[in-house]
């Protein structure tokens, strides 16, 4: 029998509420049903819309979210759907059956050059995670994410970002991407049309906390730091994640008013990261937030 646990998240629409997992449910991408005929492929789905008050239900690799009708408010009901969701999981219960929908699917990989010379973003039209992940290391692959670890067999690879819908590669400086590009694009999109497993657990607890402050922040989040979050994920993430990278909140220093931030992916170690994070990020936050910013810095850039 596993031992998963659900956690309980409030979102900005008071009729969604999500349901965390701290196992991965289904091998990336995500899944959307607006009623039982539409979840054919998810039994887990399916037994949700017997409660009467669902409306939709939302699968990733990290969590379960539904949306209700009216009838009703989440409170009265949602320790009790939590309850069913735990039992039905760890009963070993089907999430998604996801061998029916590879079987269908049209697997492209596109490759683009990024303002970081050492890195190469391999877009797909596949969803791979709704989490970020980043792996510095094949051994630190090999404990959550075997599509990164097989990359790491490359000799060149340095460094592995997966997000949304892309990869990015950080090569190191024996081999030009002109030579090794078409190689990895080709290996990438083989992989996603095998239907092999690209993530099987979500990240170390360390690494885990540490993206939750960046890609998807804390409810309890407010005031500046939760006004920073926002101007981040509306007006940055879209811009660097264009560019195979992404900027997570780390922290901020209320006394010294400054921003901590993480640079993952192209973004890490790019020549221009400086510029970005001065000339960009940082004057768009003073503008935004007069008076209550003095500098954005990058622990790890």
């Amino acid at each position: 029998m596993k031992d998963i646990k659900i956690t309980i998240q409030e979102t900005t629409n008071n009729t969604i509420i999500k349901f965390n997992t701290n196992q991965v449910l289904i091998n990336g991408g995500s899944y959307e049903y607006s009623n039982i005929d539409e979840a054919k492929n998810s039994p887990l789905a399916q037994q949700l819309f017997y409660l009467p008050f669902v409306k939709k239900v939302f699968i990733t690799a990290n969590f379960i979210a539904i949306q209700r009708f009216d009838i009703l408010e989440w409170i009265d009901v949602q320790e009790e759907v939590k309850d069913q969701i735990e039992a039905y999981l760890n009963d070993e219960g089907v999430v998604v059956n996801e061998t029916q929908i590879s079987k269908k699917e049209a697997i492209e990989v596109y490759s683009e050059a990024t303002p970081n010379p050492s890195v190469m973003k391999f877009a797909t039209n596949k969803s791979l995670t709704q989490t970020n992940v980043e792996y510095k290391n094949i051994d630190e692959a090999s404990k959550s994410s075997p599509l990164a670890q097989a990359i790491f067999n490359f000799p060149f690879v340095k460094e592995v970002f997966i997000s949304d819908n892309y990869v990015s590669v950080t090569k190191y400086d024996m081999v030009e991407w002109s030579d090794v590009f078409a190689e990895v694009r080709t290996f990438i999109r083989e992989y996603l049309v095998s239907g092999k497993i690209i993530i099987k657990d979500l990240p170390s607890e360390k690494k885990s906390t540490q993206e939750n402050k960046v890609d998807e922040p804390k409810i309890e989040l407010e005031g500046i730091e939760a006004q920073i979050v926002d101007i981040l994920d509306e007006y940055i993430k879209p811009a660097v994640a264009s560019d195979g990278g992404n900027i997570a909140f780390r922290s901020y220093d209320e006394e010294n008013k400054i921003v901590s931030v993480i640079l993952q992916g192209a973004c890490s170690g790019c020549p221009s990261s400086t510029a970005t994070l001065k000339n960009g990020i940082e004057n768009l936050l003073k503008e935004m937030l007069p008076n209550q910013i003095n500098e954005v810095v990058a622990i790890n850039g």
